[in-house]
C-alpha cells in the first residue's frame, strides 16, 4: 500500500482502539490491542502520518527511536525494596519506571490529554538485551512492571533489512502480535501530500516529469546512492529559505539532500531552468493582469516541461493567496467566538467598561498561549492550526491596542458626543468592520488574480496545444526529457489536446483544500467554465474504462 492508504488504516485502527462501550470502558482491552507495525523504506513518511493522525484526532503523541535503548533504559533500573509477606519483612528487587512510560505520563500531565499514540520507531533494530522483553511489551504493553496507560495506542515502525544493517528479523510469536502494514513509495500519493504542504514548485514539477527519481536506493561501486521522500521535502524547505535570503541554490546544496549523483545533477539542471522560467515569465505580473506579448508568444511555442513549470508556478503563487484568505476567515471566526463567549465583558459604557474588556482580552491571550504550548508539547497541533493560533494572538494584540485607543483618544470610534463617552459595543463593531474590510480586499484581489491566471492560460495555450510531433521536434532543443503520455499528478492525457494545461490547472484547484474552499465561498466564472471540461473528461474516462471491461 502507499503512504496515504497506510495513514487511513492506522487512523481507523486508532479510532477503533479508542472506542468505548456504554459503560465508558474501551471495547478492546489494552492487552488485545495489537500494536501497528509500519514496515517500509526510510524517509517515506511513516513518522509524518502518525503526527498528522494525532493532530486530526486531537490526541497526544510521544515518539521514541528504539535504536539507542538498552534493557535498562527501556525497562527501568533495579532497586531494593522492603515488603511484608505473612507478617515478615523481605527485601525484593523492583524497577524504576521506564523512561518511555514516564514520558507518556509527563505529556498527559502537561497537556491534559488522556489519550494518545506511543510511536516507537526502528522497532526491529532493538539491542539484543532488549529483544526478549519486547514480546511482553507488544502483548501486555508493559516495560518492567509499568504499563502504558489506557487510552494510548502503540504504533511501531521499521525498515526492511536491505535498508538497514541493524535490522533483526521478528519471530512468528512476535509477528502474530502485530498489525503489519507494508508500505511502498508512491509518487502520486506523495504529490497530493506535496500540494497540501506547499512543497516547492520546482520539486513538484520535476517529479511530475521524472517520477522514477522520486525514490531510489541503489548500490554502486562507490557505495549506496539514494534519494527519499524525506530528502525532497527537506530540500524544498531549504530552497525556499535560500531564495528568501537571496542565496544561490547550487549542486552542492542539492547533493546534501539528494544522495544520488545522477538525480542531483538532473534536478540541479532542472532547477536552473525553472528559475529562468520564473524570471522570464514574471508570474506576479501575469497574476496582476499584465500580459506582455513576448511572454504570451514564448508560452505558445514552449515545450511540455516549460508549460508544466509555468502552470505549477502559477498554482504555487495562487496557493499562498488562497491559504491567506482561508486562514483570515478562520482567524476572524475565532475572534468572533471569543467576543460571543465574553459578551458581557465587551458591552457597556465607556470609559467605565474598558478595564473589564481589557482584562477579558488579557485572559483569553494567556489561555490561547497556554493551549498553543500544550499543543506543541503533545505534538497534536498541525502547522496550519499553529499559524492560525499565532494569527489570533496577533489580532488580539491589535484588538487590545484598538480598545485602549478608543477609550483614551478624543475623536476615536468611542466618541459619540464630542468626548470619550460611547458604547463599547460600537468599538467592537468598528474593529470587526475594519477586519472584514481587510479580508474582503484580500479575497477580491485573490479572485482577480485567479481570473487573470485563467486569462493567461487561455490566451497562451487555449487552441494552440502542442502536438506530439511538435513536442518531439523540440525535444532536441534543450528539452528536459521524453514526453510522458499522462500527467501523473492529475492522470490527464498529454497529447494534442489543446486545453490540457487548463485541465491540469483546474484539477490542481479542485484537489487543493485552500483553493477549493475559496472557489466554493467566492466563486470563479473561469473555474466553473473549465470545470465542465474536466467533468466531461472524467466521464469519458469512466466510459472508456467500462468499455474495456466489457471487451
Amino acid at each position: 500500500m502507499n503512504i496515504t492508504e497506510a495513514k487511513e488504516q492506522v487512523k481507523y485502527a486508532v479510532i477503533s482502539y479508542l472506542s468505548r462501550n456504554e459503560f465508558g470502558d474501551y471495547i478492546i482491552p489494552i492487552e488485545r490491542q495489537r500494536p501497528l507495525f509500519l514496515m517500509g523504506p526510510p524517509g517515506i513518511g511513516k513518522t509524518d502520518i502518525i503526527t498528522q493522525i494525532a493532530c486530526e484526532m486531537d490526541i497526544a503523541l510521544v515518539s521514541y527511536s528504539m535504536t539507542h535503548h538498552t534493557r535498562q533504559s527501556a525497562l527501568g533500573l533495579p532497586f531494593i525494596a522492603t515488603k511484608e509477606y505473612g507478617g515478615q519483612e523481605y527485601r525484593t528487587t523492583e524497577y524504576t519506571m521506564s523512561e518511555i512510560i514516564a514520558s507518556v505520563y509527563d505529556v498527559m500531565e502537561a497537556t491534559g490529554k488522556k489519550e494518545g499514540i506511543l510511536f516507537l520507531d526502528e522497532i526491529n533494530c532493538i539491542s539484543e538485551t532488549l529483544a526478549p522483553s519486547m514480546l511482553q511489551f507488544l502483548q501486555f504493553k508493559t516495560f518492567g512492571r509499568h504499563r502504558v496507560p489506557e487510552g494510548w495506542v502503540v504504533v511501531t515502525a521499521g525498515n526492511p533489512a536491505e535498508y538497514n544493517d541493524s535490522v533483526r528479523d521478528f519471530d512468528l510469536a512476535t509477528l502474530d502480535r502485530l498489525k503489519r502494514l507494508d508500505i511502498e513509495p508512491d509518487v502520486k500519493a506523495w504529490l497530493s501530500y506535496a500540494a497540501e504542504e506547499d512543497v516547492h514548485a520546482a520539486v513538484v514539477t520535476y517529479l511530475e516529469i521524472k517520477k522514477d527519481d522520486f525514490y531510489s536506493v541503489r548500490t554502486t561501486i562507490d557505495g549506496k546512492e539514494f534519494v527519499t521522500a524525506r530528502g525532497w521535502v527537506d530540500l524544498s524547505d531549504m530552497i525556499k529559505l535560500y531564495e528568501k535570503n537571496d542565496l544561490p541554490v547550487t549542486i552542492d546544496l542539492i547533493r546534501q539532500y539528494v544522495h544520488d549523483e545522477r538525480i542531483a545533477r538532473d534536478f540541479s539542471a532542472y532547477y536552473d531552468l525553472f528559475y529562468r522560467f520564473r524570471k522570464d515569465y514574471r508570474i506576479d505580473e501575469v497574476l496582476d493582469g499584465v500580459l506582455g506579448p513576448d511572454v504570451l508568444a514564448r508560452a505558445a511555442r514552449s515545450r511540455f516541461d516549460e508549460r508544466l513549470a509555468v502552470v505549477r508556478m502559477i498554482t504555487d503563487a495562487l496557493h499562498q493567496d488562497f491559504r491567506d484568505v482561508y486562514e483570515d476567515g478562520k482567524t476572524i471566526r475565532a475572534l468572533l467566538q471569543i467576543v460571543k463567549d465574553n459578551k458581557e465583558a465587551f458591552s457597556g459604557d465607556l470609559p467605565e467598561a474598558l478595564d473589564g474588556a481589557l482584562a477579558a482580552v488579557a485572559k483569553v491571550r494567556e489561555a490561547n498561549k497556554a493551549a498553543l504550548a500544550k499543543g506543541r508539547m503533545s505534538r497534536a497541533i498541525s502547522k496550519e492550526d499553529a499559524r492560525i493560533a499565532l494569527a489570533v494572538e496577533t489580532a488580539l494584540s491589535d484588538f487590545d491596542m484598538y480598545l485602549r485607543k478608543a477609550g483614551t483618544v478624543v475623536g476615536g470610534p468611542a466618541d459619540t458626543a464630542g468626548d470619550r463617552d460611547g458604547r463599547l459595543e460600537d468599538v467592537v463593531r468598528a474593529f470587526f468592520s475594519a477586519k472584514n474590510a481587510e479580508r474582503k480586499a484580500r479575497s477580491t484581489r485573490t479572485g482577480e488574480r485567479l481570473e487573470h491566471a485563467y486569462r493567461f492560460l487561455e490566451q497562451a495555450y487555449g487552441g494552440t496545444g502542442l502536438t506530439t510531433e511538435s513536442f518531439d521536434a523540440n525535444a532536441g532543443e534543450g528539452g528536459f526529457g521524453q514526453r510522458p503520455s499522462v500527467d501523473i499528478g492529475t492522470g490527464l492525457p498529454i497529447g494534442d489536446a489543446s486545453d490540457r494545461e487548463l485541465l491540469i490547472f483546474t484539477t490542481s484547484l479542485t484537489e487543493n483544500k485552500y483553493s477549493a474552499d475559496f472557489i466554493s465561498t467566492y466563486g470563479s466564472d473561469a473555474y466553473f467554465r473549465h470545470n465542465k471540461g474536466l467533468l466531461l473528461y472524467e466521464r469519458e474516462k469512466d466510459l472508456a474504462g467500462a468499455l474495456e471491461q466489457l471487451q
